[in-house]
């Protein structure tokens, strides 16, 4: 399949370590939730319609080539496409990557394990400015991408707590 990400290194953040030359995050948390009502809230862009996003999707499941524009406040429209998905016993998560007038290039990941009788939730990324407005607010933008990768984790685990593991 071709991708129309923006970066060399599509898939990436699947498997193994992070390319270099990019920035690295990576947070985790564990859940109070089953992996299939977790995959639910997760898999159907429900996490990032909590997170503030409004996503915008050409599919209703996260699955490679589905192609999501996400707002934030109105004014930003980030686009990315799914590289990657995966939906096993024990891992359920997919990957997406900058497109086109994305204000960064790279990848970010988001994954559910099953390990030893707990759910275990990864959000990990790599990137790097896209545009001179991205290279130009440096620290600030850096500061933005943190709190973002925070905020994913700690509402993915907010609504494991707060829906008694039954999401929408």
């Amino acid at each position: 399949m071709a991708y129309k990400v923006n970066y060399p290194e599509a898939g990436a953040t699947r498997a193994g370590p992070l390319p270099p030359g990019y920035r690295h995050l990576e947070r985790t948390a564990d859940l109070d939730a089953t992996l299939h009502d977790a995959a639910e809230l997760l898999m159907t862009w429900g996490l990032h319609e909590r997170c503030g996003l409004h996503p915008e999707a050409t599919a209703a499941r996260a699955a490679p080539g589905v192609e999501v524009r996400l707002r934030f406040a109105g004014v930003l429209h980030i686009p990315c496409q799914v590289v990657w998905a995966e939906e096993t016993p024990d891992r359920v998560g997919f990957g997406y990557g900058s497109m086109p007038g994305h204000p960064e290039r790279g990848e970010a990941a988001f994954l559910l394990e099953a390990v030893d009788g707990r759910v275990h939730f990864t959000v990990r990324s790599f990137s790097r400015p896209g545009t001179a407005a991205a290279r130009l607010g440096g620290p600030v933008v850096r500061f933005l991408q943190s709190r973002a990768t925070d905020r994913f984790a700690a509402a993915m685990r907010d609504a494991c707590i707060r829906t008694e593991r039954h999401f929408p």
